[in-house]
Parts: structure tokens; sequence; C-alpha cells
């Protein structure tokens, strides 16, 4: 399950917010996530809890944006919504789609005392 090596990435990058800015808790952690980037939420949720526990940010509500997925069609040369990778072009029917947006994972805001 990739989703905890990526909770404990959060945890580094909330750990070093807290070291650089000194607050003593988090509140909230606001993650966005693209539709793209096979990431599971609930799981990631999850593995949140337990890797934040005993830290800033035990007990903060975790709050998940979803960014929709986008790629550039070379056959139509425009830009198209993307559910999944290696999907067919929504507008021609064509397989020749790069994956322009979704993909991402980010901490997007803290919200601290």
């Amino acid at each position: 399950m990739h989703e905890m090596s990526l909770a404990e990435g959060v945890r580094t990058i909330i750990e070093d917010a807290a070291a650089a800015n000194a607050f003593r808790s988090v509140r909230a952690v606001v993650l966005e996530i693209g539709e793209l980037a096979a990431v599971e939420a609930d799981a990631l949720r999850f593995c949140l809890d337990v890797v934040l526990a005993d830290t800033v940010a035990a007990g903060a509500a975790i709050e998940v944006e979803t960014v929709p997925g986008a790629g550039w069609c070379i056959d139509c040369a425009q830009t198209v919504p993307m559910r999944e990778l290696h999907d067919a072009c929504p507008r021609c029917g064509g397989y020749r789609v790069q994956a322009t947006a979704g993909r991402e994972m980010r901490v997007k805001a803290l919200e601290v005392d």
C-alpha cells in the first residue's frame, strides 16, 4: 500500500513546517489529489491517522480536494478530460493522449494554532 509512504511524506512536510513556523498544533490538513494519481483517499486518511498520532497534527481533520484529470490529445490537438490513464480521447477515440493534469498530490494548506 503506497498510501502509507505518502502519509509518511505528508508527516515530514508537516513536521518541517512546524519547525520552520513554530506552530503548536494542526487543526486541518488540506490535500489536493489528482484523479489520475492512483491514490485511494480513504486508505490515505487511515494511514494519516496512524502516522500523525503523537505529532503536532494528531487528530487533525483531513480534507481532500480532487483535481480533475486532463490530457493533451495529439490527434485532436486539444486538451480533453481524462478519468483514467490510457483512456481513449473522448472526442476522437484515439489513444495518443498525454496526461497534463490530475497526477499530482500535494499538501495545499495547513490550518494551525
